[in-house]
């Protein structure tokens, strides 16, 4: 273990997070007139939108109670995790009590999509939010939300909305990758936040392992496929289905590694180890380095015209999935490809003398102009859980004075 090198990124992410990331975000993300977070933030934080995204609210909730319970109390953090929680609730529910996607600054409805995600990630900013403060009214909101969302995964017909579904079901019956995998960390940390339920949560959790491992893991092609049939088969015959999203395959096995470690399950180590390794082979850029967007298991074009992107939270995604498999395990490579990883990351992204991080780059690793600091996707969730992630990891390392011994 390079014990130097590992104290001198743990200094890297420690600054970068409580010196730049979080303080950019409560400077010009928070907003104090009409509560919440604005998501829209141009190169120096300037808003260039009266839209805010809703994912970002419960995100926001979620990341600066999580700060608070791990680094120490801190007010002002928790009085914009209040915030956020009070335009959620004052402004981002529908009449059918689903969440919108995209509100006004003011509160007022934009749109609405089919996804559960908005739910998802207020449920996780109520947990933490809880945590954080003992609410146990918050706890039980996460807990009914929860509840409901749960249901909709399980039954999708059980959600009320008449909406279209997205593809004609009669030809083309087929299931995601995301739910599963937002589900798998949505209900860890609700197991974190209320032990009291742990066994509930852990029989959900298993549930989700098995819907991917079971359905989208296929080591006869070496990946973890973003949509197969509902048995699982994939269909090599369209894009969609030879389609790879390395950053999600690698979160959904740094969530696996989390899972293996709380279960003491080696072959689940094992298959998102798998997961990881070749999600790192098909997606890293071996000219330019950095993790493209979208891959075609065949080798064809994507269909997605921003496939060959670098975009930043694949890379937050690999960092924390890369230095987790060095702590289970001792490997050095995996060591070794953090070090790649964060580094490219720290060239590439760090937008100096801008503060915060871009979002999103070229193949050739050029900024894409204008630089944008946040949109209805990228806001205070990838960049700075990787970076309080993987400080924790690397304090884990130091405290137990090194990994175990490879292959441990």
């Amino acid at each position: 273990m390079n014990r130097d090198r590992l104290i001198d990124w743990q200094k890297t992410f420690r600054a970068e997070l409580l010196d730049n990331v979080i303080p950019f975000w409560m400077e010009h993300g928070w907003d104090r007139e009409n509560g919440g977070v604005r998501t829209y933030l141009d190169r120096d934080g300037q808003p260039c939108s009266n839209v805010k995204s809703v994912w970002v609210q419960g995100r926001f909730m979620w990341m600066l109670s999580y700060l608070n319970n791990t680094y120490g109390e801190n007010a002002e953090w928790m009085r914009a995790a209040e915030s956020c929680r009070r335009f959620i609730e004052a402004h981002c529910f529908a009449p059918d009590k689903r969440m919108y996607f995209l509100v006004t600054d003011e509160g007022r409805p934009v749109r609405k999509r089919r996804y559960f995600f908005s739910e998802t990630f207020y449920i996780i900013g109520l947990a933490e939010y809880a945590k954080a403060t003992g609410d146990p009214e918050c706890l039980q909101k996460a807990r009914t939300l929860f509840d409901m969302v749960f249901r909709i995964y399980k039954d999708p017909a059980s959600d009320t909305r008449q909406f279209y579904p997205k593809y004609e079901p009669q030809t083309l019956r087929a299931r995601a990758l995301g739910g599963p995998m937002i589900m798998l960390n949505v209900t860890s940390v609700m197991r974190r936040c209320d032990p009291g339920n742990a066994k509930r949560y852990d029989a959900m959790v298993r549930e989700y392992i098995s819907d991917i491992l079971t359905l989208h893991y296929h080591p006869e092609h070496k990946c973890l496929f973003e949509n197969v049939g509902l048995d699982g088969t994939p269909d090599l015959k369209t894009p969609m289905g030879r389609l790879v999203n390395p950053g999600h395959a690698i979160e959904a096995a740094w969530f696996l590694l989390v899972e293996s470690e709380y279960f003491k399950d080696a072959d689940m180590r094992k298959k998102a180890l798998d997961i990881l390794s070749w999600s790192l082979e098909l997606g890293w850029d071996k000219t330019h380095g950095g993790l493209f967007y979208f891959v075609d298991r065949l080798g064809y074009a994507p269909e997605q015209y921003e496939h060959d992107l670098k975009l930043w939270w694949p890379q937050n995604e690999a960092c924390i999935a890369a230095l987790l498999a060095y702590v289970q395990t001792g490997e050095e490579k995996w060591f070794d490809w953090f070090d790649t990883i964060a580094g490219y990351s720290f060239r590439h992204f760090k937008d100096d003398p801008y503060p915060e991080w871009a979002g999103y780059l070229h193949h050739d690793n050029t900024k894409q102009l204008p630089v944008a600091k946040g949109n209805y996707f990228k806001g205070p969730f990838h960049l700075p859980r990787m970076l309080s992630y993987c400080d924790g990891l690397i304090d884990r390392l130091l405290r137990q004075d090194g990994p175990p011994a490879a292959g441990a």
